[in-house]
């Protein structure tokens, strides 16, 4: 591979001090699903999944089937799907992952239910006051019909340390891999063909028990979904307009911006609305204190070409010879053009940069397995 120019990337703002771990817990967790469990056998790596029966268990006997076979064989059956029209938006696939803490707060005994809604007391501390935390993540389709993910325990680790923020327990990296491999095997005849698209992996950590003060929930739910996606933008590679954000911020010092909170995605939807009502893509925010310094998107992050990693002024991100955003649900996009004050300023002549382009064949071709993953960075599941 050739060597690269130097790509400078805007540093996160400060960080917030860390929180102590929660007290446990004098409420016990109950579990009562009204669906058919697929439980996984206890022997670590065991192959076969017993199917409990009860409740709308005859409804979802042909899911139970399907994925058995699926997790048995890993030669599940693509489902009958239009690949070529599918976008980034929900579409409900087989199953789903749920485990749910002891009296403890340690979380045991996940297990794989139909893909559907998840009940949640209406005074639940995620309903309430936002304790909850999302990761995303990727999986790909080799022409072997194997399936590949990318650094999935950088996930796992980023969920422990936003929890930890929160006051949640979480669940360990082993039970974190873990789910996301199960969900990802119940559900592979959705993982798209080669080159046609990826699951995407949505592990969700929430403060599912009744509160009424400001305070750690008493219980907490981990669940796990995913379903087929394609280009996170409509127009998929063309490069993105990004609109300067003047009134609002994306994250500001001792704040929770260096974590992936639930909260931090709401706040940027108003500013996300205006800016696609103005014709661009996406909102591109400055830090909350000088209001000059480059932070991120609405929920990626930005790249120039043209210096080292370090803090980023407006003026020398409109200066660059060329500009690119990555994040799991973009993968990475090229930047055409960005509006400040009024200024639009274009780059690379609305074409896909040549850097940008670079590394998004590389990753990709990692991310699929086309290259040889000298990094260690993907795990594969047959």
């Amino acid at each position: 591979m050739e060597l690269l120019p130097r790509v400078g990337v805007a540093a996160p703002g400060p960080g917030p001090g860390r929180v102590g771990a929660a007290a446990p817990s004098s409420t016990r967790c109950h579990r009562t699903p009204a669906h058919p469990i697929l439980k996984r056998s206890a022997a670590v790596g065991a192959t076969a999944i017993a199917v409990s029966r009860g409740g709308a268990a005859a409804r979802r006997s042909r899911w139970s089937t399907l994925v058995t076979a699926s997790y048995n064989t890993g030669t599940a059956d693509l489902v009958d799907f239009n690949w070529e029209t599918l976008g980034f938006q929900p579409v409900p696939t087989d199953f789903m992952y749920v485990m749910r803490c002891s009296e403890e707060e340690v979380f045991t005994k996940g297990e794989l239910v139909p893909y559907g809604p998840i009940e949640l007391n209406p005074a639940a501390g995620v309903l309430n006051y936002g304790q909850g935390l999302l990761e995303g993540l990727r999986a790909h389709r080799k022409e072997d019909g194997s399936v590949l993910l990318f650094r999935p325990d950088e996930n796992a680790l980023r969920m422990r340390l936003g929890a930890d923020r929160l006051c949640m327990p979480s669940p360990s990296v082993e039970q974190f891999l873990e789910a996301i491999k199960l969900t990802i095997l119940a559900n592979k005849r959705w993982v798209p063909p080669t080159g046609k698209g990826s699951l995407y992996i949505r592990p969700l950590l929430i403060g599912s028990g009744a509160i009424l003060g400001v305070a750690p929930a008493p219980q907490y739910t981990f669940a796990v979904f995913a379903c087929p996606v394609g280009h996170y933008f409509k127009d998929g590679l063309s490069p993105i307009s990004l609109l300067t954000e003047e009134e609002y911020h994306r994250a500001a010092p001792g704040g929770t911006g260096d974590i992936k909170t639930i909260g931090n995605y709401a706040s940027v939807v108003h500013a996300n609305k205006r800016a696609k009502e103005r014709g661009h893509s996406d909102v591109l925010y400055l830090d909350s204190v000088h209001k000059k310094f480059v932070e991120e998107l609405s929920s990626y992050n930005i790249f120039m070409v043209k210096v080292e990693e370090r803090l980023i002024t407006i003026d020398e991100l409109l200066d660059a010879d060329e500009v690119f955003c990555t994040g799991t649900s973009v993968v990475l996009s090229s930047v055409g053009c960005i509006v400040y004050k009024g200024r639009r300023v274009e780059y690379g002549n609305q074409k896909f940069g040549t850097v940008s382009q670079q590394l998004y064949s590389a990753l990709t071709a990692i991310q699929k397995g086309l290259l040889e993953d000298s990094m260690g960075w993907t795990v594969q599941l047959k």
